[in-house]
């Protein structure tokens, strides 16, 4: 069903164009047959879990699938959805099996006040609604923000280019994050004070604060969002502006607005470095954020790289359309210590990949795409409780309208909080796998009182005299560890 006109904003495309540096060698793989693929990773097992069919959604695009308390999956897709004559996209829920449920299509009040086509994913909060954002629509026609529970009811909590001159921000892609506070902090693509894009932040009752926007040379065009840091500041990249022209940057930014460029990109020869970072940052176990840039590198196919806090800056990999070529989305660091990401193209087809790499800089494709089983993997993954992964593809599949899948590489199941962060007393939701007579639930060995709220979903508190460190929880199946430490706040 892939017939929908595009609206001239997606998808975007590496600058160079067709004739990037990876035609030739692709040219010669596909008709001589002389390349071998890339190194594949430990046994694993790959899932086509859904086609998209149209009405039911279709091109879910920078999308990273978040795992709700009741153990299924949602997301967005940013064409079609039903009305198909709207064609403005929509917010599914997924089972780990495929069975998918549309709950919510955009543009389904007049003028679509409610906002269209949203490029990004969603972030469940606290509240155990789901937030997020959609590219254009709205009051204003530049963009919402937006909250959706979990039976698809929406309500949009605020419209873009409020302001005059729009210097609120236009055109928000990124999805949202939920910081400690409890207020959601994101970016626009464009609009703000010079017009390059803004920081901002949006209460739960939408109440919204430009943090910063960008004046080009610290900056410009964040299609990415923002992560919290242990240190409580924020970190993120545009893919446009900094130091050396166009070629974006990795920032930091204080909770008051205060920004620090951290790393202006092609600030090495030939852009070995990398250039243009769509994807967002992650921060790792050991303090350092990593991330991926969609060109640049050795072989001008993007790069990824790691940046301390401090901004030393190291590129762990090129890509060279053998291991895939244009990563568009951000990194997961999983149960094991490695990261986990995807290509929009290259690989052993040519229609993008799956690749693990490790803290030092080891990469190895785990699956390649070859169309029928998805194309084109704009965004990234999400490591479910269950210890597989699961993501989308922008186009591909039965109906050529992109894909829901999973991927198992071997790793165990764990827990995961909700939030990460919080005081003595401060209440958490904890979210796993067959947690039905869980016995212990513990915060770095200080035991919590709990409630099972079902198999997927426990309620507690962070018990007095707890430490930051692992939350552990005992199953009649074993001890579940968290996948990352619970931040304890004095």
């Amino acid at each position: 069903m892939a017939t929908q006109q595009s609206s001239g904003r997606f998808p975007p495309i590496p600058r160079r164009g067709a004739w990037q540096p990876g035609f030739w060698r692709r040219m010669v793989c596909t008709v001589l047959g002389l390349c071998s693929a890339a190194v594949v990773a430990r046994a694993q097992t790959f899932n086509s879990l859904l086609s998209f069919q149209g009405t039911d959604g279709a091109f879910p695009y920078y999308v990273s699938l978040v795992q709700g308390e009741n153990g299924n999956f949602y997301g967005t897709t940013a064409g079609y959805g039903e009305p198909i004559t709207n064609g403005y996209g929509n917010v599914f829920e997924i089972t780990p099996t495929g069975t998918l449920t549309a709950l919510y299509s955009f543009c389904s009040e007049t003028n679509c006040t409610d906002g269209k086509e949203p490029m990004a994913g969603l972030v469940q909060a606290t509240n155990g609604n789901f937030y997020g954002t959609t590219s254009r629509g709205g009051a204003n026609g530049y963009g919402t923000v937006f909250q959706v529970t979990p039976s698809g009811k929406l309500t949009t909590l605020y419209s873009f280019c409020l302001q005059t001159g729009c210097t609120d921000g236009e055109y928000p892609e990124a999805a949202l994050l939920q910081a400690a506070n409890g207020y959601f902090y994101g970016t626009t693509l464009y609009g703000g004070a010079n017009g390059y894009g803004t920081v901002f932040e949006i209460t739960p009752a939408g109440k919204l604060n430009t943090l910063h926007s960008f004046e080009y040379s610290d900056g410009a065009s964040p299609y990415a969002g923002v992560i919290q840091a242990r240190n409580g500041n924020f970190y993120g990249t545009t893919s446009q502006g900094g130091a050396n022209g166009n070629y974006g940057t990795v920032f930091e930014i204080t909770p008051a607005g205060t920004l620090t460029t951290l790393y202006s990109f092609c600030s090495q020869t030939n852009c070995a470095d990398g250039e243009s970072p769509y994807g967002g940052l992650v921060q790792a176990t050991n303090g350092n954020l990593y991330g991926t840039t969609v060109q640049g590198g050795a072989n001008s196919e993007g790069t990824v790289f790691e940046i301390t806090a401090a901004g030393k800056f190291t590129t762990l990999h090129s890509f060279d359309s053998t291991d895939g070529e244009y990563p568009y989305a951000g990194l997961v660091q999983a149960t094991d210590g490695n990261f986990y990401g995807t290509t929009y193209a290259g690989g052993a087809s040519f229609y993008g990949t799956v690749f693990e790499i490790t803290p030092a800089g080891n990469l190895t494709t785990v699956h390649s795409f070859d169309d029928t089983d998805g194309s084109a993997p704009f965004g990234g993954m999400v490591q479910a409780t269950r210890g597989s992964f699961y993501g989308v593809t922008f186009e591909g599949g039965t109906d050529t309208d992109g894909t829901v899948f999973s991927l198992s590489v071997g790793l165990g199941p764990f827990v995961q909080t909700l939030p990460s962060t919080g005081k003595v007393g401060a209440n958490v939701i904890i979210l796993g796998t067959d947690l039905t007579g869980a016995t212990n639930v513990s915060f770095n060995g200080t035991a919590a009182t709990f409630t099972v709220a079902s198999g997927s979903k426990i309620t507690t508190a962070v018990p007095t005299g707890a430490t930051t460190g692992t939350v552990e929880v005992t199953t009649p199946k074993g001890t579940l560890k968290s996948n990352v430490a619970f931040q304890v706040k004095p």
